[in-house]
Parts: C-alpha cells; structure tokens; sequence
C-alpha cells in the first residue's frame, strides 16, 4: 500500500487496492447521495479513528433562519449520518428538533413529542457525534443565568465550539417550540407566535451547543439547548431552569462543517447584516 507525503501541514495522497465488493458499495454510496468517492472514503476513515467525535455539521445558518429561510433542504437520514446528537427545526419552522442517543425527536407547537420521521425535511440542523470529554456535578442551579455562569468557568477558550449534554431532575423548566410560520415571516415574528411551556419535578436531557460570538452569523451565540425529558412528554428549546443537582458533559469541537441549502429562498436571501440582535430576542423570553 504505497503512499506519497507532500508537504507538512497539506493533504496526503493514498493509494491501494480494494476488492470488488468495496468498490461497488462505495459507486453504490455515490449514487444514491451524490457525494464524491473521495468524500466517501475519507469520511469512513474518519470516523473508523475517531477523527469525527470533535466535529460539528452544520446546515444552514443561524443568519438564514433570521431572515426567514425556513425551506426544508435535507431531510432527517441525512441529518443522522453525521451524527448521533444535536438540535435544529423542521420545514417552515414547524417544532423544535432534538437529537439524542441517534434518535431524532419533534416538539411540537401543541406540546406532543414525536419521533421525526426520517424523510422529515429541516432547514437548519446542528449535530455532532458526542463523546464527553469531560463530565461535572451541578448543585444548587437556580435559574438559567446561573447555569450558564457555571458553564462559561468549563469552557477553556472563547474560540472553539463545545457540546452539552446536561441530565437530571429539573425541579421546574421553562421551554417554548416554535409554531409553523407563515411564508415571508422573519424569525423574530415568527417566534412571537411561539408555545411556550412550564413543567415541574421532571427528569430529562438538556441538549445543545455553545457558539462563539464570532460565529453568530453561523450559529446562535452563546448556549442554545433544547429539552427532552425521559418520559418523552415535554421537549423544546430552553428558556429557564432550577435543580437541585444536575449532570453535564462537555464536548469540545474543533472542526466546523457547514453545507449550504440550494433552494431558491437561500440562494436569493440578502444574508447581509448582523443577525445577534434579532437571535437574542428570538432565542429568548417573550414576556
């Protein structure tokens, strides 16, 4: 199996021979997703040494969403094979989406929690495949801003993106999901038609990311974690929170993969301007 080094630092050039059943899975691959051979390839060698546990997929952008670029693009298959854990939303902002453990959950506007299907199209998804690098105990959190002061002195830079998974009984938990928005509503307006929900004495699963600020035009800025309970009963995206004591695993990611929708409403979006004014007010409380 030869190989030739170029430079330090560059890509590297491999060649082998592989038997004829590989090579028709990998045409096979290529066909039914439009990937190229060598993406395919590097993809299972990836994961196969870990090399994907610290890496985020992303589709979309937080600044689409801020505009109203609402339009499904891919649909939740596809969303998995990059990873097992992560949120998002669903074609025409319809419900919050989680993922957890491979398994992709709907919140709807109506408070059912459904499993996606897997041809369900989303126009921005968020996913990694988690592997705690770390694991804390949490006592005595109080509200959501206290969670975070507890969660900023983890995180050991402001450059690099981090996934969280945070389990527990949480004593009370404010949420909302998204209802379907009409076309041509921008994320701010959309969001002031949001559900919003309270529970209490509940055990469950917070999910989600921590964004640098100089990504807010990729991603939200700051936490951004969305709630599954262990019942399967309440699930959305986090507004507030106590407990008494709470587990969190922390995920440092150091690569960012972005694909881009190919619909016309992307394609023609001003995605000019920065969107971290309209993402806090519709990220947040609406009271």
């Amino acid at each position: 199996m030869p190989a030739r080094r170029n430079a330090p630092n560059s890509m590297h050039e491999l060649n082998l021979s592989i038997g004829g059943g590989i090579w028709t899975a990998l045409q096979q691959q290529s066909q039914r997703t439009g990937e190229s051979l060598d993406h395919i390839i590097r993809h299972a060698i990836s994961e196969s040494l870990d090399l994907d546990h610290h890496t985020i997929h992303q589709v979309s952008t937080s600044g689409a969403l801020v505009k109203g670029v609402y339009q499904g693009c891919v649909n939740i298959s596809e969303v998995k094979r990059y990873g097992d854990f992560g949120l998002g939303t669903f074609d025409a902002l319809d419900g919050e989406g989680i993922m957890l453990d491979g398994i992709c959950w709907q919140a709807c506007g109506d408070g059912r929690v459904l499993v996606a299907p897997d041809d369900a199209l989303a126009p921005f998804w968020t996913t990694t495949f988690f592997k705690a690098d770390r694991s804390i105990t949490l006592n005595q959190v109080n509200s959501w801003d206290d969670l975070i002061q507890i969660l900023d002195q983890e995180r050991i830079s402001e450059n690099i993106f981090y996934a969280i998974r945070v389990r527990g009984i949480f004593k009370s938990i404010q949420y909302r999901v998204a209802c379907k928005a009409e076309a041509g509503a921008d994320l701010v307006e959309a969001t002031n038609h949001q559900a919003e929900f309270h529970a209490q004495s509940i055990a469950g699963t917070l999910v989600g990311f921590w964004t640098p600020a100089y990504a807010r035009t990729i991603n939200v800025p700051g936490y951004h974690l969305h709630l599954l309970s262990d019942d399967r009963q309440h699930a959305g995206h986090v507004l507030d929170v106590a407990a008494e004591e709470l587990t969190v695993e922390i995920h440092q990611e150091t690569e960012l993969q972005v694909v881009l929708p190919e619909t016309s409403d992307f394609l023609q979006a001003d995605l000019n301007g920065d969107p971290a004014e309209a993402l806090a007010k519709a990220e947040g409380k609406h009271s």
